[in-house]
């Protein structure tokens, strides 16, 4: 398994296992699948309500803790300092562990600088490894790392061969900070699994359009974090690291970006109240 350097020295794998609308019910099965196929990072969040069957699965793994890279994020109904605070603690407490790899702001609303004043507290108490943000465009995540006291080791954002972040990664190598990705295959939209560049690319190797999807990410130092509840999708997944892009396969991916997203945008103020109420 590969694995990038954060800015803090710490190492975590380039390739993980995401649990976002993997239901409380089906996580614990997904995530032993997951360790079982070779995932050893697991990306969960308060708002996804399935940190308990990540805890759950890491705890009867039988995988050593310090082999896993578990992270975690949370949500906008525990920002401040206090309700961050104690929601780490809850987070602990469900995923059973004693410290949380990454600790991720989910998204930047509420007193997102209250609550990162609480990760820092417990960054340095020992229970979280590194620190980060999630969904912080470009202008927030330089206001939040210019005036924070440890620079967020990752932001994980909507990154995918149609919306590549060329910009925000420029932004965030001043910073040290990497890209994590979140809907590294655009949950299907815009004909993602038929896209022509992709499967002709993919023709060459071997390999899906999931694939060659997942390497173009990777080969531009990009965390990804893909999400299957199918153990054969996860095995394909997995199997991303015995061929490697040219550059001329590079330079025709790169003509896919659109750098817009397909999903929501922060700057709309309907979403803003719509992400604000959402698991109050």
């Amino acid at each position: 398994m590969e694995k990038v350097k954060l800015n803090n020295g710490i190492e975590m794998p380039i390739l993980g296992y995401g649990v976002y609308q993997v239901t409380p019910e089906e996580c614990e099965r997904c995530v032993s699948d997951a360790i079982s196929v070779g995932y050893r990072s697991i990306d969960t969040a308060q708002a996804y309500h399935n940190e308990e069957g990540v805890g759950n699965a890491i705890s009867k793994c039988g995988v050593p803790r310090d082999e896993l890279f578990i992270t975690t994020k949370v949500w906008i109904s525990n920002a401040g300092y206090d309700k961050a605070k104690a929601s780490i603690d809850e987070s602990l407490r469900k995923l059973k562990s004693d410290y949380i790899d990454l600790l991720l702001i989910h998204q930047p609303f509420g007193d997102y600088y209250g609550t990162y004043r609480a990760m820092e507290e417990a960054y340095k108490a020992g229970k979280v490894r590194a620190i980060g943000v999630s969904n912080f465009y470009p202008d927030r995540f330089v206001d939040l790392a210019e005036f924070c006291e440890i620079t967020p080791a990752v932001n994980q954002v909507e990154t995918h061969v149609f919306n590549q972040q060329i910009k925000l990664q420029e932004v965030m190598k001043e910073y040290g900070t990497k890209i994590m990705s979140w809907g590294p295959f655009a949950e299907g939209r815009n004909d993602f699994f038929t896209n022509t560049t992709l499967q002709e690319i993919g023709k060459e190797y071997g390999k899906s359009v999931a694939q060659v999807a997942l390497r173009y990410l990777i080969q531009r130092d990009i965390i990804v974090i893909p999400k299957s509840t199918h153990k054969e999708r996860m095995i394909e997944n997995f199997n991303v690291f015995d061929f490697a892009l040219t550059p001329d396969d590079m330079a025709a991916i790169a003509e896919l970006d659109t750098a817009k997203t397909l999903f929501f945008s922060h700057y709309d103020p309907e979403m803003v109240k719509w992400l604000i109420n959402y698991s109050k």
